[in-house]
């Protein structure tokens, strides 16, 4: 992992694009704001280097897929301090915001980011859209709200990826299909307690449902671990999860998912998380 001071820039790195990121003022100066976003972009680069040189290494390409991407600031990023300094490997971000997708495309174009690819596209048609690539490496996702999360990680196995990124963010459908099914899981199980009042509910709605995507990568074959993104203090979004693609699944993660659906009163959201 590279190591080097997290709360000052790097030599290298983009002054336009951190301005374009508002992490630099306009007059390219660092304040106290901008130096804690900084240590924040530098701390997760640190998580995700490490997996991008192990493709390179591996393969001597990378095909990189950012998803719900909205900005583009990950992939940006990720670009700018790591794979503009290689040979080969490509970012693909993919939003359904076809205004977001055009800033994107411009500010690729004005840094030189040539190997920086914008796709206005939902993730069915992501799936099988010719222009991307068959097998993607690297599937990220970061704080793509709600479903976006889960609609990355079924692009991600679709394409058969080695390493899924994920910061998950705004986990609001787990929590309203807890609250409608509220009363009659009251009378049906003491467990419900966990989410009768509304602030439980939001709570272990977020926690249920980062729960069962870890379950699901796990049941399609992947190592998951999941920590805390240490660096960005101001978000209450602190969950990362890795996954790491292995050769055979874990034996009882998809008995374990469809147990806790049936056991939370879920059984709606199979589709969801059950593949």
């Amino acid at each position: 992992m590279t190591a080097y001071a997290t709360t000052e820039m790097r030599p290298d790195q983009s002054v336009e694009l951190l301005k374009a990121l508002h992490i630099l003022t306009r007059d390219g100066k660092l304040n106290q704001d901008s130096r804690r976003k900084l240590k924040q972009v530098h701390h997760l680069h640190q998580f995700i280097e490490p997996l991008l040189r192990e493709v390179l290494d591996a393969r001597g390409d990378l095909q990189l897929v950012d998803h719900g991407a909205g900005k583009s600031y990950l992939g940006f990023i990720l670009y700018d301090l790591f794979l503009k300094h290689q040979a080969s490997g490509t970012v693909h971000g993919i939003e359904a915001r076809a205004e977001l997708v055009d800033k994107s495309r411009e500010l690729a174009e004005r840094l030189g980011f040539s190997r920086m690819h914008f796709h206005h596209r939902s993730v069915e048609q992501a799936i099988v859209a010719p222009e991307l690539p068959a097998h993607c490496d690297v599937v990220t996702a970061l704080h793509a709200c709600d479903t976006a999360t889960d609609d990355a990680i079924r692009f991600a196995l679709a394409k058969q990826a080695r390493f899924v990124v994920l910061v998950p963010c705004c986990q609001a459908e787990v929590a309203a299909a807890l609250r409608a099914g509220k009363q009659a899981m009251l009378g049906r199980t003491p467990l419900a307690e966990l989410w009768r009042h509304p602030i439980h509910t939001r709570e272990l709605g977020s926690h249920l449902t980062n729960v069962l995507r870890c379950l699901r990568l796990e049941a399609n074959g992947y190592q998951v671990t999941v920590t805390e993104l240490v660096g960005w203090e101001h978000s209450m979004k602190n969950e990362l999860i890795i996954a790491r693609k292995g050769e055979r699944p874990r034996g009882n993660a998809r008995r374990r998912l469809e147990a806790i659906l049936d056991a939370f009163g879920l059984e709606g959201l199979r589709a969801r998380f059950v593949d």
